[in-house]
């Protein structure tokens, strides 16, 4: 099984967070942020990558801290549990419709982080959530695990429906990625012998 843990306490946040990339999307989260919590929900039950996040955080001074802390820290569990990376498929794309919103997202675990990034929300907030950290989500959980990633909104009017599929696209594009092949034989996807660098 590849599992991992991390634990991680700062001024700004203490957290610990646990994945197993061969899960069947179990999830146990709790950042003190209602929609974030459902949005690592899906990401969980959609990539079957299980997950328990538990996150208190300095939620007087605003939202930031928390949530970038629990991609960062979600995003280091799941490079930790992916190892050298050996016989995964790397490549991960899917479409996310929810409704009238449809999204594109694709994605490379290449150990080269690059962000591409074209959605945009009409709301400040999403529940109690700003929406303009939807994006510093992704930027940073990319950045920790080492993933190229090309979100895009195609359209969409709802809010909430843009951003749930949003998390879902990722959230399949990432289970085809981490998901191993056996047809790989355990080597590592790259000409290179490696990934990253």
């Amino acid at each position: 099984m590849r599992t991992a843990s991390i634990a991680r306490k700062t001024h700004e946040t203490d957290i610990s967070v646990e994945v197993n990339l061969d899960g069947c999307g179990t999830y146990d989260v709790s950042t003190g942020i209602g929609f974030l919590d459902h949005m690592i929900e899906q990401f969980s039950r959609h990539s079957l990558i299980d997950i328990r996040c538990r996150i208190v955080g300095d939620l007087h001074v605003d939202q930031h801290h928390t949530t970038e802390d629990s991609a960062i820290a979600i995003g280091q569990a799941i490079a930790q549990a992916l190892g050298d990376k050996a016989g995964i498929g790397r490549y991960g794309s899917a479409y996310s419709p929810m409704d009238e919103a449809l999204v594109r997202v694709a994605l490379d675990i290449s150990g080269r982080p690059y962000f591409v990034w074209k959605a945009d929300f009409t709301q400040e907030k999403l529940g109690e959530l700003d929406t303009e950290l939807v994006e510093h989500w992704f930027h940073s959980i990319g950045q920790a695990v080492g993933i190229t990633l090309h979100v895009e909104l195609l359209y969409g009017t709802n809010n909430h429906h843009v951003c749930e599929a949003i998390f879902k696209g990722f959230a399949r594009a990432m289970r085809s990625a981490v998901e191993r092949d056996p047809r790989k034989g355990g080597a590592i996807p790259s000409t290179k012998g490696q990934l990253g660098g």
